[in-house]
C-alpha cells in the first residue's frame, strides 16, 4: 500500500515535482491584513474629528469649491500618511523592547495632550486673503500645502507613527488611517459648519484620550514581556 500510494502520487505530480504548499510565514503576509486596517481606522477617526485640520479643511470649503479642497487635503494627508509609515517602520527595526517602549511613550504623551487639550477650543485657520474660487489647480495647491503644514506632529501622524512600529503591516496602517482621514475631509467638504457646530469636542477629545491610553498600557506590558523574555 505504501508503495502504491508512493507510486501514485509522483505520477499525479507534474513535471519538476508536486508545488510545495504555503508555510504559515507566507501565509501570514498578506500585503492588505484587514484587523490592522480596522484598527488604524478606529484610532484615527476619532482623533482626527475635533482637530485643527478638520477646521483647516472647513475653512478651505468656504472659500473654494468641493472638489478641488478635497483632492488637495486628500493628497496631502497621503503624503503625512506615508512619511508617518516609513518613521514607524524604520523605528521597528530597533529590538523588539525599545520599539514597543517608544510606542508606550508616543501614546501616552499622545492621551496627556488629548484629554488637556478636551477643555480647549478649535483651532482654525486664516485665509481671509485668499481669493475665492481660484482655478482648480490652485485651490488643491493651496488646500494641499495647508493641510500638509498642519499636519506635522499631529496626534494623527503620532498615531500614525505608533502603529506602523507595532505592527508589521505597514501598507495596512496606511490604508487605514488614509481612509480615515479621508473620512474626515469628506465631511469636513460636505457638511461643513454644521459639522463643527454639532461635534461634542471635548467628549471625542476625552475617548481619543483614552483609545491612546489603552494602546500604551499593550505597549507597556509587552515591553515588560520582551525584556524579561
Amino acid at each position: 500500500m505504501g508503495e502504491t500510494f508512493g507510486w501514485n502520487s509522483i505520477l499525479r505530480c507534474p513535471v519538476g515535482g508536486c508545488p510545495r504548499p504555503p508555510d504559515s510565514a507566507e501565509r501570514k503576509r498578506e500585503p492588505v491584513v484587514l484587523s490592522v486596517v480596522l484598527a488604524a481606522f478606529i484610532l484615527i477617526l476619532p482623533v482626527e474629528l475635533p482637530d485643527k485640520t478638520l477646521f483647516a479643511t472647513l475653512v478651505l470649503a468656504t472659500r473654494f469649491k468641493p472638489l478641488p479642497v478635497f483632492v488637495g487635503v486628500g493628497l496631502a494627508f497621503a503624503l503625512q500618511s506615508l512619511i508617518a509609515v516609513l518613521a514607524g517602520s524604520l523605528l521597528g527595526l530597533l529590538p523588539r523592547y525599545v520599539v514597543t517602549g517608544v510606542v508606550a511613550i508616543l501614546f501616552l504623551v499622545g492621551a496627556v495632550l488629548l484629554w488637556r487639550s478636551a477643555t480647549s477650543g478649535p483651532e482654525d485657520e486664516d485665509l481671509r486673503e485668499t481669493p475665492q474660487h481660484p482655478p482648480f489647480w490652485k485651490a488643491a495647491t493651496l488646500s494641499f500645502g495647508v493641510l500638509f503644514a498642519a499636519e506635522w506632529g499631529d496626534f494623527s501622524q503620532l498615531a500614525t507613527a505608533g502603529l506602523a512600529a507595532h505592527y508589521d503591516a505597514p501598507v495596512s496602517v496606511f490604508v487605514g488611517s488614509w481612509a480615515a482621514l479621508l473620512v474626515v475631509s469628506a465631511l469636513a467638504v460636505l457638511l461643513g459648519r454644521k459639522l463643527a457646530d454639532r461635534l461634542p469636542i471635548a467628549l471625542i477629545h476625552r475617548v481619543a484620550a483614552a483609545l491612546f491610553l489603552a494602546f500604551a498600557v499593550l505597549a507597556v506590558v509587552e515591553t515588560v514581556r520582551s525584556a524579561i523574555a
